[in-house]
């Protein structure tokens, strides 16, 4: 997949207030609104618009271990029926010695139909706020290795729920021109409309709305909601929500629709569990290459 807006590719040799700055245009040029090319209610979801269980997953070592990528057994066209369920990416980073890997898992239907991954050296240290500056060329460079384009990505992070209403998923789906969902496991900034530090059934949401620590926003603007994918029954144990936001041509409601939609029995959303999972896998693999 190629860069759109080059003017947005993250440069980890900005100064902060620079990149502070290009955050501003990106969140101006965002876009927070359902702009999307397929149905979002047929997001990980079979044909049938039935939500697909773990039972009927593709596992992921079913579909082989090549380096830097690979596809699935080719029953996938790239000239899909329009009425095929989306093409859903999912995102997430892990770590070796001082780079960022970076693992793209591409799911139609719920079906795993290609992955891939990229290595890139981390320049800056974390800094919230300014994730993607530090973990952005390493999601470029694997999104340039799909051989599909995805019709939407849920990325480890967040988006709208930000400083300057531009993190990482924002930062992302801007400078591709994807729709893109956050989905963070902490809150970032905003302020939820109601508690959190209590357990929620499986499937409530509660909006987050800015406030003085979010810049960029009018206070009280629903920027993203916490999100309950997932929670314990019969138990005084309780599942703290996750923290979703739209990234890019999504709004908030369907982000929060897509998160709840594409959990299948597991607190994250299948594409960015299964990111997560190959992240892990290809850590070692990479420590190799690295060494």
């Amino acid at each position: 997949m190629d860069v759109v807006r080059p003017e947005f590719v993250p440069d980890a040799s900005l100064s902060r207030e620079d990149m502070e700055a290009l955050q501003r245009e990106i969140a101006e040029t965002a876009v927070f609104a359902n702009d999307l090319p397929f149905d979002p209610a047929t997001v990980c979801r079979d044909g049938d618009a039935e939500t697909v269980t773990d039972a009927g997953q593709t596992s992921l070592d079913a579909l082989g271990d090549a380096v830097g990528g690979d596809e699935g057994d080719g029953t996938e066209s790239m000239d899909a029926e329009s009425t095929d369920p989306p093409l859903v990416a999912g995102v997430d980073q892990a770590f070796v010695d001082d780079h960022a890997v970076s693992a793209i898992v591409l799911l139609r239907g719920g079906e795993v139909v290609e992955r891939a991954y990229a290595v890139e050296p981390v320049e800056i240290p974390y800094i919230p706020g300014l994730l993607s500056f530090r973990e952005g060329t390493a999601i470029l460079s694997a999104f340039e290795l799909l051989s599909r384009d995805p019709d939407l990505a849920l990325l480890d992070g967040s988006g709208r729920i930000h400083f300057r209403e531009a993190g990482i998923a924002t930062h992302v789906g801007v400078t591709l021109d994807l729709p893109t969902v956050g989905v963070a496991k902490s809150l970032l900034c905003g302020t939820p409309r109601e508690s959190l530090d209590r357990k929620l059934l499986a499937g409530a949401r509660v909006a987050v709305e800015a406030d003085a620590d979010v810049e960029t926003a009018a206070p009280g603007t629903h920027i993203g909601d916490a999100v309950q994918t997932r929670q314990f029954e019969n138990s005084e144990r309780y599942i703290n929500p996750l923290i979703v936001s739209p990234g890019h041509r999504v709004s908030a409601d369907t982000a929060s629709d897509v998160a709840l939609a594409c959990a299948a029995g597991y607190k994250l959303p299948e594409p960015t569990r299964l990111a997560d999972q190959y992240a892990d896998d290809v850590k070692a693999e990479v420590r190799e290459e690295l060494s």
